[in-house]
């Protein structure tokens, strides 16, 4: 599809969760690049019990957080995925030799083939 902002919200998830799973195969600095490059809008706001994140930076702040809680960058389980009208919701769960989550749940506002919001809840749990 040549016009990303043409896509479903449920496209737009997708495409979303396909290249972060990338990122036990790839670097994740090209993997993030590559998904706020097709997938997320420069002005996102996402929310999360450490705060709030804006733009671009925020989303690369989160990532390198992430990156550092998940040490071994296996692949995430997407438990549930859905979308309708211009609300996601994906549940899931990662798991390596250190760390786990059982209880991921993030929420999306996907608008002109953006996501535009993003909620963000998980409990980091040692193995």
């Amino acid at each position: 599809m040549d016009d990303l902002s043409r896509r479903s919200a449920r496209e737009v998830l997708d495409d979303h969760l396909d290249i972060a799973n990338t990122w036990a195969d790839v670097p994740a600095e090209d993997a993030l690049e590559e998904d706020l490059r097709r997938n997320v809008a420069e002005d996102i706001v996402v929310l999360i019990n450490r705060g709030t994140f804006h733009g671009h930076q925020g989303v690369r702040e989160l990532a390198r957080m992430l990156a550092e809680e998940l040490p071994e960058h296996k692949a995430f389980d997407y438990t549930y995925v859905s979308a309708e009208g211009r609300v996601g919701l994906l549940e899931w769960s990662y798991q390596d030799a250190t760390v786990q989550v059982h209880d991921g749940v993030d929420s999306y506002l996907i608008e002109d083939g953006k996501i535009v919001g993003q909620t963000i809840h998980y409990t980091l749990e040692p193995r």
